[in-house]
């Protein structure tokens, strides 16, 4: 009898857990537009510094897909990602705050009837070299052709993004350590297939490619030109 009802106490435990898997969190934009304040010191302001690992513009992110913006903070918070401010900010939000501030920069700068970016300029003979290296085109099969459109919404939009912060993103999949680098073995391969001359090359193509990505300035805070 006590193993029967051990057995049907692990069962119903189970059942638990995977009913608390299967609920997805959904984030809320306008929630997560009161949740920004750790947010716009930096991504708020546009063309502002970074410092670590290296001087570099912080990234675009409003127009940037919620799943990936999602992914991203994730993996801050999980240590896979490795920046001191990005993992303390991280690590004080909650999945639900995530998830709303990823549904608010989604959305972020959109207007309606925007019309999509204009269809992408062909690289240069190097620069199509340096993308079709991979006998997988990894480069244009993942972050799309226009690299503009991925294949998976944990893959970014690249298009449009600062050329200086992909270079360093770039070179950030080829390091691991303990203060340095990204955990992530497709990025790590890939990654590690090209110079950092030849990075460079690819992070100012893909900058000058037409993109949704764009920092919007918050007027509680600071005001646009």
């Amino acid at each position: 009898m006590n193993k029967l009802l051990t057995t049907m106490f692990a069962l119903a435990v189970a059942c638990v857990t995977v009913s608390a898997q299967a609920q997805k969190i959904t984030g809320n934009a306008e929630a997560g537009a009161k949740k920004t304040a750790m947010c716009v010191g930096c991504h708020g302001i546009i063309g502002y510094q970074a410092s670590f690992p290296e001087i570099h513009k912080v990234p675009m992110i409003a127009g940037q897909s919620a799943t990936y913006i999602v992914s991203a903070l994730t993996q801050y918070k999980g240590g896979e990602r490795k920046h001191p401010t990005m993992r303390a900010i991280a690590d004080s939000l909650s999945e639900q705050d995530i998830a709303d501030l990823a549904a608010y920069y989604s959305q972020l700068g959109l207007k309606e009837g925007d019309a999509p970016p204009a269809t992408a300029k062909a690289p240069s003979d190097t620069v199509h070299a340096l993308i079709s290296r991979d006998k997988d085109n990894a480069c244009t099969k993942c972050h799309g052709a226009n690299f503009n459109t991925p294949n998976d919404g944990t893959v970014p939009k690249l298009a449009g993004q600062y050329a200086d912060y992909l270079y360093v993103a770039l070179k950030s999949y080829k390091v691991q350590n303990a203060h340095l680098g990204r955990a992530n073995g497709v990025m790590g391969g890939q990654a590690k297939k090209y110079s950092n001359t030849e990075i460079k090359e690819l992070a100012a193509y893909i900058s000058s490619l037409p993109g949704e990505l764009k920092t919007v300035p918050e007027s509680r805070f600071h005001h646009a030109d």
